[in-house]
């Protein structure tokens, strides 16, 4: 099979996972915030995706699987120059594609998603005859998120390094512009959340290849030829962990910069086992299908995650809950002809919005936290375990509605 063919089924493949993905969710409040009170880039990505298609989840969430799949496609263009061989270049994107933070960038409305596509662009043009081009990337990613701060800072670097001054001196330039704009947190009292950040990053990871993941960063910062990935990498990495000592961050800002070194990571992995005799070579193959099928377990979760619900004793523990149940519960109120309810739970009232149940005063929704069902109630079934108990109640005439 040729390697284009092989790369358009690898897409194919999982596409199908990814939509399958969509049509388990519902909008959260964070997404429906944006949607409607948002003001930034990804307002009026939302905004013209459900202009054009509709307003409901797969017109929200397409925009970001399509700059999922353009990310990959320009990873695997990236890689061509660092991975010889194909094999190498195709176990690159699959290992990309399958990592459980770049899914989950993939499938919900976030910033993640457009901080990898121009990261990704930028050294794209870098490495090829459009490096004019990667400087208005440069500039262009200002307008998009505070997280290039730290994008900025590593280009710096890597501009020293290289003895690029345009790079250095406009790096140096937007990162200070980014700081007066955006600013830095650095409030609360001084704390060690270092296990947090190394354990959100396994998550984002999964765990094994993290491990693996840390090894070759460190590897090539000893002992090989340092890419502009890995400078991107590493100045992200350090900086986080060791802004980890004192505060906690929000690791979203530099999640995305870290991801796009799998290519390094294969490199370094690929170029230990062929240095090695046939017969020498049974640990590192020990060692890729064990991270390979943490790595597929990880992926699986995330995409088929609802029964883990038999594995939390409250539902709302569930890592994805808050991106559950408002879908159906609109469609519950749309069958029993309810386009307007209250209810004391202001975020599900603001996503049942998105779903065309207004804010009305006559009919309130209420939650059952405990007690039997009664009349018509709405209980919610994932996997056979109740996630959600609701019942409307008729403010006309306090009783059930008919």
């Amino acid at each position: 099979m040729s390697e284009t063919r092989a790369l358009g089924l690898l897409f194919g493949v999982h596409a199908l996972f990814l939509l399958y993905g969509i049509s388990q969710l519902s909008i959260s409040y964070h997404e429906a915030t944006v949607f409607f009170e948002g003001r930034g880039v990804l307002h009026w990505i939302v905004q013209a995706s459900c202009a054009v298609f509709g307003q409901n989840d797969w017109a929200l969430r397409l925009p970001f699987v399509v700059i999922h799949f353009a990310s990959a496609l320009l990873l695997y263009k990236i890689s061509k120059p660092l991975l010889k061989r194909k094999m190498d270049r195709l176990v690159s994107v699959l290992v990309y594609l399958m990592l459980p933070g770049v899914s989950a960038a993939a499938l919900l409305v976030n910033e993640a998603s457009l901080t990898i596509f121009l990261t990704l662009l930028f050294v794209w043009c870098h490495q090829s005859q459009y490096r004019t081009f990667s400087l208005v990337v440069l500039v262009a990613s200002l307008g998009v998120d505070n997280s290039f701060a730290i994008f900025y800072l590593a280009i710096f670097f890597y501009g020293i390094a290289t003895k690029d001054r345009t790079l250095f001196v406009l790096a140096l330039v937007l990162f200070g512009l980014s700081m007066s704009v955006y600013g830095f947190d650095t409030g609360g009292k001084p704390k060690g959340y270092f296990l947090d950040t190394f354990g959100v990053y396994a998550a984002a990871f999964s765990p094994l290849l993290f491990l693996y993941y840390m090894y070759a960063i460190y590897r090539i910062a000893i002992k090989e030829k340092k890419e502009i990935l890995w400078y991107i990498t590493f100045v992200a990495f350090t900086f986080s962990f060791l802004l980890s000592l004192r505060q906690q961050l929000m690791l979203e800002d530099f999640i995305p910069f870290a991801v796009i070194a799998i290519p390094l990571v294969v490199r370094v992995f690929f170029n230990s086992f062929r240095v090695r005799l046939p017969r020498h070579r049974r640990w590192h193959a020990s060692l890729l299908m064990i991270v390979m099928f943490s790595l597929s377990l990880n992926f699986t979760m995330t995409i088929f995650n609802k029964p883990i619900y038999y594995l939390v004793k409250e539902a709302d523990k569930h890592f994805v809950y808050n991106y559950h149940v408002a879908k159906e519960v609109a469609q519950w109120l749309q069958e029993r002809h309810i386009t307007h309810v209250y209810s004391q739970d202001s975020k599900l009232q603001l996503r049942l919005r998105f779903y065309g149940i207004g804010e009305g005063e006559m009919v309130e929704l209420r939650e059952v936290k405990e007690g039997a069902s009664e009349g018509d109630d709405f209980l919610l079934y994932y996997s056979g375990i109740v996630v959600a108990h609701y019942r409307t109640i008729d403010k006309k005439y306090d009783t059930l509605t008919p």
